[in-house]
């Protein structure tokens, strides 16, 4: 398994959240979504170049800022 932050992900691939590159207001903020370390999420798209990115967090489906979702480092396969 290999570490990559959200954002370079493929639309489709799943990923174990390892850990959040910022501070606490955004692990803060990750965490109330949903998105916290040893949860499994799934990338669904990714909108151009520095657009939002969409994710699947259990049920749910959240859109993140790409500067939120490149602080998200994932293991994926």
């Amino acid at each position: 398994m290999k570490k990559t932050c959200l954002v370079k992900m493929k639309a489709g691939q799943k990923g174990l959240v390892v850990e959040f590159s910022g501070g606490s207001a955004i692990r803060e903020r990750l965490m109330s979504m949903g998105i916290y370390p040893g949860r499994e999420i799934t990338k669904l798209s990714h909108f151009g170049l520095r657009g939002p990115v969409t994710i699947k967090v259990g049920r749910s489906v959240v859109a993140i800022g790409h500067g939120m979702a490149s602080k998200i480092v994932v293991e994926t396969e």
